[in-house]
């Protein structure tokens, strides 16, 4: 069996290893200058002290924040129940009184982040640690101008498994303090008798641990400065899909890479130290997502003992990393390597490979080599002495698919075949290079034009662009058909690095070439299986680092990158500042008569709901609307709990709303005027009683600010009973209620009884987390009023008939508002069939759990298609597309692209976590539904915040999709679907690994 054959060698290779001491440390460089922006004293400070409330006034102050505004935690011990989001604004400072001072715990939190931050303009957070959030600590989405200095993110020790080491108010002081001075080398879970070094005294691992400390993402101007990393289960200091960002002065340790920067345009990492993680530092493009990265300058950094044995869970991508690597370049072009350390790295010092090695992705606008690495004047110093054995456990895990914790022993045995001993290198490079492919032709776009260059001719890609069918490089070549060196030639490394003779130099170890001749290799001695392969043809690495000298070669060398600069920060003006309580009384207590909104309070939040006016019965939204409200449904519905909803638009007198359709963008809405009010009341029937109970009414309004420019601020109104009457008060905060239903959707007719505890009412900024997208109106937009979600007639989605008495009850939404003057810009062609009342000449979206409403025959393959795709652009596509706020997951749904890799076919996830891809490996796996992501993360399995998706709005799981969405992937998704042959196929095997796939596992293994 492969698995024992590659423990007998494992075996084997031991005597070959030799073993090397580690010291201690002292991790933490000086703080550094950073940019100016956030709280600048103009604002407001809002100061938050420990205790019960701290909470509730950390999330009041989250959402109220305005440019110049301050967001201070005192001195102390946090315990929080939910994230800091602040969303929306700009110039904002969130500190606290020293990272070892202030500790904020979100062990008990119902939010993924510790910290989100998104659409921001000009934000730092300094002076406090997060300590134990589920998901990421510090995770920044679309902030341009951000910095976060003298931060610490980190989880306990051993977290959530049964030797955890809690951090608590009582011992953080001391516990929070961590050295490097011994990495856990093996995978405890191993079925190895020869691993024995399972535990560190300075910390434990844990794969339960959250995914990124420190995660900068789809950002501009990025500044992490004096930060420390410790325990994260992917990265520790990431940055990625992001313009312009430096890493200075900062510590990352014990987490599975240390710092990495991916799909990133201008980076830095400078003065860093990365210790005791499985993978130092990590430059590299990931493939599927919206842009693709180079240049960055990596100088002055310490990369050392980073050892720890890869705790991440199998499957997923950084679980394919060796420890012991003290860097790792892949796919990612111009990178400068200079002034650094690498010391201690059982592996190698730098590894540069590429996906090749990794296993060859679908998407072919990925170039799979990282070209024009400059390395210079670094000191080397005993790496690739401590090769690590196969991780038997991930091998398992996987079914056998898993298998590149072999790779180590691989290189091993070729450097070992090549005269060099069984050992890595200072530089070990896998030696794979693309010939030119003269036939491919220059990619284009969705119109046949083009896709931009850069000024050296390669393409500008990005997943907005179609997918080509061969790999463009015929920028690396001259006319001849020749490499362009050392433009495009992998990597310089120049004679003033400093090697120490403890280690070998260089290797070119060429992949995994003669892998499979050597698993099949009859049993023996290692000394006569090793002389038998070093005859074998690209077996033995080649450990000339002749090349690779590029001056010598090639007569000149690659030029120095320029440094990366972030410029200035100035504020944009365009936020309003907060309102007066003069003025909001004002406005909110006016007199209105009867019948009439008030419309003039739209400019201020008023504290309790029957303030604007909105109702004939100011104690059920479910009543008629007043002044020109006018209620609205979607074809298929948001999914929140099973809450049957109520929707009013009203739009102000004299105004009209503009009609835009997805011509206009895939988030395109109708575009409403200054003052609208969109109100959205969630309820819970009881047919059996001839009840419904109103939880809450959410309000997205679209004000000004002072430059004119248009913004909409969402309210959270939760109903209550005082002296009597039904009262919604804004609870901007949100909060939990229990809640329960019993009746028969109005569509499908299927019965829903159930109840939860659970029932989340968002707060304010939960709210923009959906509705802020980048192309859309700042703030919570509205993202549901789309011509293709309301081109059908009108009828409440209550069982029990409220609010049937408008004039627009059974007649065509979008052709009523036409009709009526709320609507302007409207199609020529608003013709009805008579018997579904659907505008035809309009886009629509079918209803989701109605057969046969697509237009095609009930049940077949379209129709199931169609009602899958209107239901997941409607739950999922406001976060999963281009412009929102799971924009980096590359893995989107809106309803015009087609249904292939961006969709989800055969893609492996980016940043899921180990509890988010409950053992999977791909979104959409055709015919095989139970091994797909996507409706794992709907369905009963994923119980945990970090697992289920969506992540607000449902506590229990909405099965009638869900089993939908399973029977679309197993019955229609088939091996036609774009896409559809990488799932496990990576053209040369997995992971580049020529073996058969399954491996065959021994039972019991032995």
């Amino acid at each position: 069996m492969v698995i024992k054959r590659l423990l007998v060698i494992a075996a084997l290779c031991s005597g070959f290893a030799l073993s090397a001491c580690q010291g201690g440390s002292d991790p933490v460089p000086g703080p550094g200058p950073a940019p100016g922006q956030g709280g600048d004293g103009d604002g407001r400070l809002f100061r938050i002290q420990p205790g019960p409330e701290a909470t509730t006034q950390m999330v009041l102050a989250s959402i109220d924040a305005k440019p110049g505004d301050v967001i201070e935690f005192a001195e102390g011990y946090f315990e929080l129940s939910s994230g800091i989001q602040i969303t929306g604004t700009e110039d904002i400072l969130v500190r606290g009184a020293g990272r070892d001072k202030t500790v904020l715990s979100f062990k008990n939190s119902s939010s993924q982040e510790g910290l989100l931050a998104s659409n921001v303009r000009g934000l730092t957070v300094q002076d406090l640690t997060v300590l134990d959030p589920p998901g990421d600590a510090f995770k920044l989405q679309g902030v341009n101008w951000g910095t976060l200095r003298r931060i610490r993110a980190i989880w306990s020790s051993g977290r959530h498994l049964e030797n955890e080491r809690l951090i608590t108010a009582s011992n953080y002081q001391s516990a929070m303090q961590v050295a490097c001075t011994d990495p856990a080398r093996h995978n405890p879970n191993n079925p190895n008798p020869l691993e024995t070094d399972t535990d560190s005294p300075d910390y434990t691992v844990s794969n339960l641990s959250g995914r990124y400390g420190i995660y900068p993402v789809n950002s501009q101007n990025i500044l992490v400065d004096d930060a420390i990393a410790i325990g994260a289960s992917d990265a520790g200091i990431y940055v990625g899909q992001t313009d312009t960002a430096i890493i200075k002065n900062s510590r990352a340790a014990f987490n599975v890479f240390g710092f990495e920067i991916e799909n990133v345009r201008g980076g830095e990492y400078v003065d860093n130290l990365a210790e005791c993680n499985t993978g130092g530092f990590l430059v590299y493009d990931l493939d599927g997502l919206t842009r693709y990265g180079s240049r960055t300058r990596v100088y002055r950094n310490v990369s050392r003992n980073n050892n720890t044995y890869n705790f991440a869970t199998p499957g997923s991508i950084v679980s394919n990393i060796p420890r012991g690597s003290g860097m790792i370049t892949m796919a990612y072009d111009k990178i400068d390597i200079f002034e650094n350390t690498f010391e201690n790295n059982g592996t190698a010092g730098i590894i540069h490979t590429s996906y090749d090695l990794l296993g060859v992705p679908g998407d072919r606008r990925l170039d799979k080599y990282t070209e024009g690495v400059h390395i210079w004047n670094n000191r080397f110093i005993n790496n690739g002495n401590d090769l690590p054995t196969p991780d038997f456990a991930a091998i398992i895990a996987t079914g056998g698919e898993q298998v590149t914790s072999a790779f180590p022993m691989l290189v091993g045995l070729k450097v070992l075949a090549g005269g060099g001993g069984y050992r890595g290198a200072h530089i070990a490079w896998d030696g794979y290079m693309d010939e030119l492919d003269a036939d491919c032709p220059y990619p284009v776009d969705d119109q046949g034009q083009p896709v931009p260059a850069d000024a050296e001719g390669k393409p500008i890609q990005g997943n907005q662009y179609p997918n080509p069918s061969c790999r463009y490089n015929a920028y690396k070549f001259d006319q001849n058909g020749v490499r362009l060196k050392p433009e495009w030639w992998f990597s310089c490394i120049d004679a003033d690095n400093d090697f120490a003779d403890d280690s070998l130099t260089f290797a070119n170890f060429k992949g995994t070439k003669g892998l499979d001749i050597l698993l099949d290799a009859p049993p023996g001695d290692l000394d006569d299986i090793v002389s038998g392969l070093s005859g074998i043809q690209d077996f033995p690495a080649d450990l000339d680092m002749s090349a690779h000298q590029c001056v010598a070669a090639y007569g000149r060398n690659l030029p120095p990158l320029p440094p990366i600069v972030i410029p200035p920060f100035q504020r944009s003006g365009s936020v309003a500042p907060a309102p007066t309580q003069e003025l909001i009384d004002r406005l909110c207590k006016a007199s209105v008569p009867a019948g009439y909104v008030n419309e003039d309070a739209y400019a201020v939040n008023c504290p309790t709901l029957d303030q604007y006016h909105l109702f004939s019965d100011p104690q059920d939204p479910r009543s008629l609307p007043n002044g020109r409200g006018v209620p609205f449904a979607m074809n298929s519905k948001l999914f929140s709990d099973y809450s049957t909803k109520f929707r009013v638009a009203y739009i102000p007198t004299g105004e009209q709303a503009i009609y835009r359709d997805g011509s206009d963008g895939a988030n395109a809405t109708i575009l409403f005027p200054v003052g609208t009010i969109l109100a959205k009341s969630f309820a819970f029937a009881d047919e059996t009683q001839g009840t419904e109970q109103v939880a809450e009414t959410r309000l997205l309004i679209k004000r000004a600010n002072p430059d004119g420019s248009p913004y909409w601020e969402g309210l959270e109104y939760i109903w209550q009973q005082e002296n009597g009457q039904r009262v919604a008060r804004l609870t901007q905060q949100g909060g939990v209620a229990s809640v329960s239903w019993n009746y028969h959707d109005v569509d499908s007719g299927t019965s829903h009884v159930g109840s939860t505890d659970a029932y989340s009412l968002p707060n304010a900024n939960q709210c923009q987390i959906c509705h802020a997208n980048d192309d859309a109106e700042t703030g919570a937009a509205p993202i549901g009023p789309k011509p293709r979600n309301m081109n059908g007639p009108y009828r409440s989605e209550s069982p029990l008939g409220a609010a049937q008495d408008h004039p627009v009850l059974g007649h065509n939404q979008i052709v009523w508002w036409c009709s009526n003057g709320l609507m302007k810009n409207c199609p020529d062609d608003l013709a009805v069939d008579p018997l579904t009342k659907a505008a035809t000449a309009i886009e629509r979206n079918a209803i989701y759990n109605k057969p046969g409403d697509a237009g095609y025959p009930a049940g077949s393959d379209a129709d199931i298609e169609a009602r899958v795709r209107s239901y997941l652009e409607v739950n999922c596509a406001h976060c999963h597309n281009p412009r929102g706020l799971a924009q980096n997951t590359g893995f989107y749904m809106d309803v015009f692209r087609p249904v292939n890799d961006t969709y989800g076919i055969c893609k492996g996830p980016t940043a899921s976590g180990s509890e988010g891809r409950g053992g999977r490996e791909y979104d959409i796996v055709p015919q095989h539904a139970i091994d797909s992501i996507l409706p794992y993360r709907l369905g009963p399995e994923a119980t945990t915040l970090a697992a289920k998706m969506p992540p607000l709005a449902r506590s229990v799981v909405h099965t009638e999709a869900w089993e939908l969405i399973n029977t679309w992937i197993d019955t229609v998704v088939d091996d036609s679907y774009p896409n559809a042959n990488a799932c496990g196929d990576s053209g040369d095997g997995f992971g580049g690994l020529p073996l058969p796939l399954p491996i065959p596992l021994p039972s019991p293994l032995g």
